[in-house]
């Protein structure tokens, strides 16, 4: 089968800078595919959206052999041999149009409601009682903060007040990117044991320290997220919750399959995508609220703009990167 492939960049500031452990950020660059069926005129569309700085200009290499100014023909059972040697980023994206040319998704889930999404230090506190002015009694809050991103003593300090505002019934996320130590992630765990509003610690820990966040993981719940990203094999063998971040991941595939036959404990996360890989992302989540371990994903919502790079029709994204709005 002849299929013709397009690529477009864009470019996008979010609302306000992102600080985590490994610094701070707030540009995001990355490419769309666009997959024809050269006899039937069918579409797919993907996402390179990579947020390592340094995965970018390995995709940009990976995706130099079809740039151009037009289409680029290209026969599906090359694309499929070549995927899994492309860096994941651009495998998620060519596994994704691929998928979407043959009709694997049936129907496109609307998201569910998200994590909100608290910034790192005491801006956390005047955006937590927004929220907490704001929010539908009748709806579940559940909040992530980004720790270990400022002065550990100062963000120690602030986890006393975010405790005292939390409502008994709101559900708590701490994401601390890698950024503790084992002294330091003892030292949070020791007053959130037994908390039930802790939906867990995300990646307290180094990525390869496996030994230190089993044992934290015995007493407060522990969810992998870049730990997953370095070390694959994890994602089968880690009995705890998933941060899968599917944009990151290759060949979504796989892990939709997964989600479709029920996997628990995975829940779904942004890297600040434009509208077309939040298809796939919403798409993701939805099927998991419907597993045996619904929980809330995290869609960061309020961090990006607004515009036609985040509408939900491909199209509308295509021509905004073209405009670069």
């Amino acid at each position: 089968m002849t299929l013709r492939l397009a690529i477009r960049s864009y470019a996008y500031s979010l609302l306000r800078p992102l600080r985590t452990a490994s610094g701070a950020w707030q540009q995001r660059e990355g490419w769309l595919l666009r997959l024809t069926c050269a006899i039937s005129g069918q579409v797919g569309w993907g996402e390179v959206a990579p947020l390592d700085p340094e995965h970018r200009p390995v995709c940009a290499r990976a995706l130099t052999r079809w740039q151009n100014s037009g289409d680029v023909e290209c026969e599906r059972d090359q694309l499929e041999s070549l995927l899994p040697t492309l860096p994941a980023e651009v495998g998620f994206a060519l596994g994704a149009s691929l998928a979407e040319l043959d009709g694997v998704v049936q129907a496109w889930l609307p998201a569910p409601s998200s994590a909100c999404l608290l910034p790192a230090g005491p801006a956390m506190l005047p955006m937590l009682d927004q929220l907490l002015a704001t929010h539908s009694v009748d709806e579940p809050l559940t909040v992530k903060w980004k720790v270990a991103a400022t002065n550990w003593d100062h963000e120690w300090s602030l986890l006393s007040r975010l405790l005292d505002r939390l409502p008994p019934e709101a559900h708590l996320r701490l994401d601390a990117n890698a950024g503790w130590d084992r002294t330091e992630a003892d030292r949070w765990a020791g007053v959130l044991e037994g908390d039930p509003r802790l939906d867990w610690l995300e990646q307290p820990l180094a990525v390869d320290d496996l030994q230190g966040l089993q044992d934290l993981a015995k007493r407060v719940p522990v969810a992998l997220d870049e730990s997953l990203l370095k070390h694959p094999a994890l994602r089968e063998q880690w009995q705890g919750w998933q941060v899968r971040r599917p944009l990151l991941e290759g060949d979504p595939r796989l892990l939709l399959r997964q989600l479709q036959e029920g996997r628990p404990r995975l829940m779904l996360s942004t890297v600040f995508e434009t509208g077309i890989g939040f298809r796939w992302l919403a798409l993701m989540a939805g099927l998991q609220q419907r597993g045996p371990t619904p929980v809330a994903p995290g869609l960061a919502p309020g961090w990006c703009p607004e515009g036609r790079l985040f509408s939900s029709d491909p199209e509308q994204v295509w021509a905004a990167a073209a405009l670069g709005c």
